[in-house]
């Protein structure tokens, strides 16, 4: 169920955008993230494709997200022997939890906590409250493992595009109300950003583990 090697990716800033690792990779540790994926349709495309050039005419170097989520866990260290007990944890945990529907239509720009790299994001204005309540399922779990729990009074999103350095400066003001503007005048944007929450995954190494809710 999970890599049958403990040698994790060589910290080369160059194979990952010139991204810098937030802690350095050591043999059998492995970089874990708990997350709800955020399925996109082709409408939600369509309006990225509309937002990004705008962005990036402030910031040329900004780049789409490859996937998109929504965290539920800062991304922490776990040992190669505990990836199985923690993800048997997290099931446990959240087999209860009913799917809900949120809607995420506030642009945001974010930070990293390093301000090493910088976000385009939409911020969750409905569904904020079963986030929490599944946040506190996941921090049980992290404190169960002696590891960070998630920030305190957290602004739940999905990141959009992003880029290397503290770009906010360039890209609040102005360019975000020109992006939100997109975003309220978009067509049947309402229901284009209204998504279906049905699972919890966590990625552990190169490893995905889903935790389907009821």
């Amino acid at each position: 169920m999970f890599l049958g090697t403990e040698e994790g990716p060589e910290d080369d800033s160059a194979k990952h955008g010139g991204r810098v690792r937030t802690f350095p990779h050591e043999r059998g540790n492995w970089a874990t993230h708990v997350f709800v994926p955020y399925e996109t349709r082709e409408e939600f495309l369509d309006l990225l494709d509309t937002l990004l050039p705008l962005a990036q005419t402030h910031v040329p170097r900004l780049v789409r997200m490859e996937a998109f989520h929504l965290s539920l866990s800062q991304s922490v260290v776990l040992r190669h022997h505990w990836i199985l007990p923690f993800v048997r944890a997290l099931k446990d945990r959240v087999a209860s939890f009913q799917r809900f529907f949120f809607t995420a239509n506030r642009v945001k720009i974010y930070t990293n906590q390093e301000k090493t790299r910088t976000f385009v994001g939409l911020e969750v204005t409905s569904g904020h409250t079963q986030f929490l309540d599944l946040v506190s399922e996941v921090d049980r779990v992290m404190e169960e493992f002696d590891l960070t729990t998630f920030y305190q009074d957290p602004s739940f999103h999905v990141s959009l595009a992003w880029c290397v350095g503290d770009v906010r400066p360039q890209l609040e003001g102005q360019c975000l109300r020109e992006l939100q503007k997109i975003v309220d005048e978009f067509e049947d944007s309402e229901m284009v950003l209204r998504v279906h929450a049905e699972q919890v995954r966590c990625k552990s190494g190169h490893k995905f583990f889903s935790m389907p809710l009821k």
